[in-house]
């Protein structure tokens, strides 16, 4: 019994030994792991943004008064415009057409004398709609430099604000509402994926093309010990590429890390494995390194990108395409960690999203084993 247990042991040693020796060997598996994960966060943590500054807003005023010019002053010094003045709004809107500017604000030449009416006076406000989010983002700064700029005029005249309701604004967990607070975290699962999958089913399915998984095959070597001889080595490699991830999100892009460490390397570990599941299933079931990279960036890199909450809001797709979104690990994961990230442990969002990756690590090393089983006979 001892010795059986000490011939596992020592081929288990083996495999893993040899498995980490091919990753060295191997530029592109090294490239994946470490220079990828860099190269992902440094293009989505600089390059990348949801916000919307200093944004080309062109301005139309009919007839200049010193209410105009405060107004306008007011836009000049926001971050998020770069105002752009037109004598005439035919002029402006050939500027929208042509893409130069993205918004135009129109001051009829009644603006002061209605702004001394009970009812008030209009602004008209029009918006290049062709990108809606920049447009819905422009229309509330636009809103905002209304507020502050009729409090202001309030101010100054002696007079109450004629808004009649005033909205204390508080926003928790991202208080700065920095999209790249909101992005890298997403961008951590994306790596994961790379790693645990992509990288999983290349080299799985090179070894399938080149014949050496054959030759293990005929070696005393279960097939147990064959596939933690290849887990083992990816999961390590996997969590030095969250290593490298978190300590670049941390210091580097500032993001807060308000959750317990520990609940992020296990919820991690738990979705390097099912990652590293679907990653052995698909080489296993392709064998040919050109199919296996294709069937694993649709089935797992792209899902994880579009369908898992990381850019696009979930709760906004249509309800079938939110029923397929509980099939993709990579949806659970990204909720962990923005949870874990920005809000902290919050249990009743942790657990939940854990069990639901527990389950699919299951399904997909469960699935992995029982092929392979059936391939050996």
């Amino acid at each position: 019994m001892k010795n059986t247990r000490g011939g596992a042991l020592m081929r288990m040693r083996g495999l893993i030994r040899k498995e980490f020796l091919q990753v060295l060997r191997d530029p592109s598996a090294l490239a994946i792991a470490f220079v990828l994960p860099i190269v992902l966060l440094l293009i989505f943590g600089y390059g990348v943004s949801l916000d919307a500054e200093h944004v080309p807003l062109a301005i139309v005023v009919e007839y200049p008064t010193p209410d105009t010019a405060s107004f306008c002053g007011e836009l000049e010094h926001s971050p998020y415009f770069r105002p752009v003045y037109f004598h005439d709004m035919p002029t402006a809107r050939q500027a929208l057409m042509r893409r130069q500017v993205d918004a135009i604000l129109h001051f009829r030449a009644d603006f002061a004398r209605q702004l001394r009416r009970a009812d008030g006076a209009t602004i008209q406000l029009i918006l290049n709609g062709v990108d809606a989010n920049t447009a819905r983002i422009v229309q509330g700064y636009v809103s905002g430099v209304l507020q502050k700029w009729m409090e202001h005029r309030a101010i100054s005249t002696g007079q109450t604000p004629s808004v009649p309701v005033t909205v204390e604004h508080r926003i928790w967990f991202n208080a700065n509402v920095r999209s790249r607070n909101y992005l890298v975290p997403g961008v951590v699962a994306e790596i994961m994926t790379l790693i645990g999958a992509l990288l999983t089913a290349l080299l799985m399915a090179r070894e399938w093309e080149r014949g050496t998984m054959e030759a293990l095959m005929v070696t005393p070597v279960s097939m147990l010990e064959v596939l933690l001889g290849k887990i083992i080595p990816y999961f390590l490699l996997g969590l030095c590429g969250l290593a490298l991830s978190v300590v670049m999100s941390v210091w580097l892009f500032e993001v807060p890390l308000r959750g317990s460490v520990w609940v992020l390397i296990l919820s991690s570990s738990m979705f390097l494995l099912a990652a590293l599941g679907m990653g052995l299933l698909i080489s296993t079931v392709t064998k040919v390194q050109f199919v296996a990279a294709q069937v694993a960036i649709i089935t797992t890199f792209l899902p994880a990108f579009i369908l898992s909450g990381f850019i696009f809001d979930i709760g906004s797709m249509p309800t079938v395409i939110q029923w397929i979104t509980c099939i993709i690990p990579a949806r659970y994961y990204v909720s962990l960690l923005k949870t874990t990230f920005l809000a902290g442990d919050v249990w009743s969002v942790l657990i939940p999203n854990f069990i639901a990756l527990c389950l699919m690590a299951t399904f997909f090393l469960g699935l992995t084993g029982i092929i392979s089983r059936k391939r050996l006979d």
